[in-house]
């Protein structure tokens, strides 16, 4: 049997931290894409679609008006400052809409984000259209930089009259350290 040292408790201790790697990357490797691919398939959790929107003159339905709430979370561990300009708007169906997030890295090293977007209620997710969004692209942010990120949709005409609120939320992901080995890899 290979020992690595005398000591049980230096033994457990490399045990456990490799367990806690393994358990880290598992989640991030494995159930992220797993996640999507599910929520793609079961059209849950409010996910909107990755790709940008492209509109039809359908024209904008002045009769009735929905309250779009933002909401901006930083993942456990992501330094960032992050919100948005404007906390509730007023839209009519069929409008183009815009609005901004505002981003601060406070640190003094550069780092990129990653946001993911979720649609509440999750019904109302397929009626939500993103012509432009920060989050369909990594968002990279130089030591103690500061960005407005744009974002412009559109709330189809063919919303369910029942449904009079919609809430946007993003979870921003600090993606520095995949960021940088994917541009390795392109290399």
């Amino acid at each position: 049997m290979f020992r690595v040292s005398s000591n049980p408790s230096v033994d457990t201790s490399i045990k456990l931290v490799g367990v806690a790697i393994g358990m880290f990357a598992f989640v991030f490797v494995v159930m992220v894409p797993l996640y999507d691919v599910l929520c793609d398939a079961l059209g849950i959790n409010g996910k909107t679609s990755g790709e940008a929107y492209t509109s039809v003159q359908a024209g904008v339905d002045e009769s009735r008006e929905i309250t779009i709430q933002f909401v901006a979370t930083n993942n456990d561990g992501m330094p960032w400052e992050f919100r948005p300009d404007t906390n509730i708007m007023k839209v009519h169906p069929g409008g183009v809409n815009d609005t901004v997030f505002f981003a601060h890295n406070p640190l003094p090293d550069a780092m990129v984000a990653q946001a993911i977007p979720s649609v509440a209620p999750s019904r109302a997710a397929q009626y939500f259209h993103k012509t432009e969004c920060f989050c369909f692209n990594q968002q990279p942010l130089e030591g103690k930089g500061s960005a407005d990120m744009p974002l412009q949709f559109i709330v189809d005409r063919d919303l369910p009259s029942d449904i009079k609120t919609i809430t946007l939320s993003y979870t921003i992901f600090d993606v520095t350290d995949m960021a940088a080995s994917g541009a390795l890899a392109a290399r």
